[in-house]
Order: C-alpha cells, then sequence, then structure tokens
C-alpha cells in the first residue's frame, strides 16, 4: 500500500465546501466508501485475488457464526434475554495482583468470557463479564435489539439485530485475551479452556488482517465505515502490540503467552510486520512531510475516511499518539520508524494548544474552551488536512471551524479535546537521544 498524500481536503471529502458568507459550516462529511467486490476489481491491481479471497473468507464465516446462532435456538421455546452491555473493561481489570487471578471472582469472569467468545473467535464491545455465563441461544453481543435503521446515520445497522459481533472497538477481543492470559498464567492446573479460548482469539485476529496488513474495526465484515482500516480509539496499535506480546515479546517462553504453539507465535509476528508496515504508510503526507494519522482509512486506496457523522476525515492527535507510544516501545526501529517518529511528534508540538481548557463554566449551555494561564497542553481531536487548524463535526454532518457550533450534546458528549498526546512528547525527549534524526 502507498504512503497517502494529501492532495486537498476538498477532494478528500468529496463534498462541496459552501461558498455562502453566512455559513457556519465549512464542508460535509460523507460515509466512507464500500469495500466489495467492485472496487477491489478496479483498485486492487495485482493483490484483487488476495482482496477477493479475503472478501469471500468474510461472508462465509458472517453465514457460519449466524447459522450457529439459529442452530442453538432451533427448539427453543423462549430465547434467552440480550447479554448485559456497559463498562466490558471494568470487569477485566489487567492491572490487579497477580494472586487475585488465582480467586473465584477472577476464575468466574473468566469463564464468563469464554462462553461469549463468538464461533469465529473474536469478542463484542462494551461487554460486561462479572455476569453468569452465556445460555443456548443467547445473543454473543448485547445492544443490537434497539439498534435504530437510520438512512443519515453512518453507523446504522446494515445486518438486523447482527452489529459489532466480533470488533475490536473500545478494546474488545483484545482486552478478552489478554484477561484470559492472566488468569490461564496464575492458574496452569485449570488453564485449558482460556488456553484454548486464547489461541481462537488470536486465530481470529490473524484471519480478520487485511491482505495489506492493516485491520478493519469489525470482522467478519458487516458493511460501512467498520471495514476501513481501524485507527481509531487505538484498536490497531491494541491488536499490533498483543500480536508483539504473543509472538516476538514471548520468544524467550517467558510471560502469558508462553504456551502458545511455536507456529502461532511465528504468525504473531510475522502479523505485527505487517501490520507496522500498514501503519507507516498510513501516515499522511503533505507538502512532501510526514505528519500524523487519521482515525481510519480505505484499505484500497490508503486515503483517510470518516467514521461515524461526526468523525471526518482528518488527522487525530490522540490515535497518532497511541501509535507513536507503540514506535518508540520497539527496541530496534528501522530508519523508517525513527523517521516517522521524529515527524510525528513535530507535529504535535506544532498542533498543541497552549493557555486553554475545555470544560464547562456557570452560563454555558455546555462545554467550550476557556482561557486558563496554568492548563497542560491541549489537542484538538481532529485537525484539517489542508490547513493544519482544528475541524469539529455533528450528528448533522455538518463541519466546523469551532467546537462552539457542535450542537451542546455532542459538545459534551464526545472527546474534541485531550492532554493525552504530551506522555508521546515526554517519552520523545528520552526516546530521541538514542534515535538522532534519519536524513
Amino acid at each position: 500500500m502507498k504512503k497517502y498524500i494529501v492532495p486537498s481536503l476538498a477532494a478528500l471529502m468529496a463534498a462541496a465546501f459552501l461558498t455562502t458568507a453566512q455559513a457556519k459550516e465549512i464542508g460535509m462529511n460523507v460515509p466512507s466508501p464500500p469495500l466489495n467486490e467492485a472496487r477491489i476489481t478496479e483498485l486492487a491491481g495485482p493483490q484483487s485475488k488476495a482482496w477477493l479471497d479475503y472478501l469471500a473468507r468474510s461472508k462465509a464465516r458472517m453465514t457460519a457464526d449466524q447459522d450457529a446462532l439459529l442452530a442453538e435456538r432451533k427448539g427453543l421455546t423462549t430465547i434467552p434475554a440480550e447479554p448485559a452491555t456497559g463498562n466490558g473493561e471494568a470487569t477485566m481489570p489487567l492491572k490487579a495482583e497477580a494472586a487475585w487471578y488465582k480467586t473465584p471472582e477472577a476464575r468466574a469472569v473468566a469463564d464468563s468470557i469464554v462462553s461469549y467468545q463468538t464461533p469465529a473467535g473474536g469478542w463484542g464491545k462494551n461487554q460486561p463479564y462479572n455476569v453468569p455465563p452465556r445460555q443456548k441461544g443467547q445473543a454473543y453481543v448485547g445492544g443490537n435489539e434497539n439498534r435504530v435503521n437510520d438512512p443519515a446515520n453512518f453507523d446504522r445497522p446494515l445486518i438486523d439485530k447482527w452489529s459489532y459481533v466480533g470488533t475490536t472497538d473500545n478494546g474488545a477481543t483484545i482486552t478478552e485475551i489478554r484477561y484470559l492470559a492472566r488468569v490461564a498464567a496464575q492458574n496452569p492446573a485449570e488453564a485449558a479452556p482460556y488456553h484454548n479460548s486464547i489461541v481462537r482469539g488470536i486465530e481470529y485476529l490473524l484471519a480478520a488482517q487485511f491482505p495489506n496488513g492493516g485491520w478493519p474495526q469489525v470482522w467478519p465484515l458487516q458493511g460501512g465505515y467498520h471495514d476501513m482500516v481501524t485507527l481509531n480509539d487505538n484498536a490497531m496499535e491494541g491488536v499490533i502490540s498483543l500480536m508483539r506480546d504473543a509472538g516476538a515479546g514471548q520468544a524467550q517462553g517467558k510471560g502469558d503467552f508462553a504456551f502458545l504453539p511455536d507456529a502461532l507465535k511465528a504468525r504473531a509476528r510475522a502479523a505485527e510486520q505487517a501490520g507496522l508496515k500498514a501503519l507507516l504508510a498510513g501516515q499522511v503526507v503533505i507538502d512532501g512531510k510526514l505528519t500524523l494519522w487519521p482515525q481510519q482509512y480505505d484499505p484500497l486506496t490508503g486515503q483517510p475516511t470518516s467514521a461515524r457523522n461526526y468523525e471526518p476525515p482528518s488527522l487525530s492527535s490522540t490515535e497518532s499518539a497511541g501509535i507513536l507510544m507503540y514506535l518508540m516501545q520497539r527496541p530496534d526501529p528501522s530508519p523508517e520508524e525513527v523517521k516517522a517518529v521524529h515527524a510525528g511528534v513535530a507535529m504535535l508540538k506544532q498542533l498543541k494548544i497552549d493557555g486553554y481548557v475545555f470544560k464547562r463554566v456557570e452560563g454555558d449551555d455546555g462545554r467550550r474552551l476557556h482561557a486558563q494561564a496554568d492548563a497542560p497542553p491541549l489537542w484538538s481531536r481532529y485537525y484539517d488536512m489542508k490547513a493544519l487548524k482544528p475541524i469539529f463535526s455533528d450528528r448533522s454532518k455538518q463541519i466546523f471551524d469551532t467546537v462552539d457550533d457542535v450542537s451542546a450534546g455532542r459538545r459534551n458528549g464526545y472527546a474534541w479535546f485531550s492532554t493525552s498526546p504530551q506522555k508521546a512528547i515526554e517519552t520523545y525527549e528520552g526516546w530521541r537521544a538514542k534515535h538522532p534524526q534519519v536524513k
């Protein structure tokens, strides 16, 4: 996949910018292009067969997953209620004391996790596991019964009552695998079901990897922006880091993944390398210079794309910071990796906002930027890829150059600004001494 070079913001958004002086918005967000046979045949070139095979495997796997649930429900007089939804990650702590993973409480969570694994090997998002194991015929993932099929919503369900059934969104699948590995390591005599589930989970992620090394948000593919290479919420970085730990990181037979078969470790190492190559190719070039990464991009063209209605194609500071942290953790970075880090951190430094906090004060209808002399550095989540200035959007798909024009509900309910990139900059200060600029 070629590194994407920005031609113009208008071309990227594929939408006419408004020209009237009175208009508040500076553009309109449009949905991501489909990943289908027609576009693959047109755009994938020599890799068309690999992409078409991938698409066929995804469709077959989707059918198999749905058939498995239907088979369970055959003959049932009552279909069990949907699984609970909520803060799933809170029920799977990864930094507890080692002894805690031996407790009945920890084991019960692990048993629940195993029970909710989809036939393909993944897990849904926002799923708490401090609940009883899944019942026969119960949906694998909660929250699908009441999804509204709104044609104007980029996140509308394209398959009735079947969405996010196997995903890396919000840390799903990645967190389940890591948690099971912690429990298995502390309970070696009873580890077999957890080991089996972990292997299936890693096999699932390997099957989901695109031919170009990236990963979609949901697999089997469910359509829409979920089929794009997804960096959003550090999804792809999370998968690559897991592959690192499952493969190269555990090559000496140590750690939570030491039990994995050597052949699977080798495949994990290869997946990490392919994913790393895709990450480097996804760093956006503007005026001949490397900058940051988008939240997601078209796997066939490398172009940044939209996600939800209020998530336009752009440079994303928070996702870029996560990628930079991953790259700086690599022990022997290549010249290309070193160049990517220097350029990415330089851009974060250029884009930071000093002297402001994003909060709500008395009299505001929602959060706004307010001057504060001692405020820590702040970054907008999204930056226009031409002007390198903050941009914001809304459920209406309108794109604005000020957060004040976003509706109060969306202004309060989304992380439009963040201080998290500062950690990448601080880490860089020590890293750069060992890795000087590559000319």
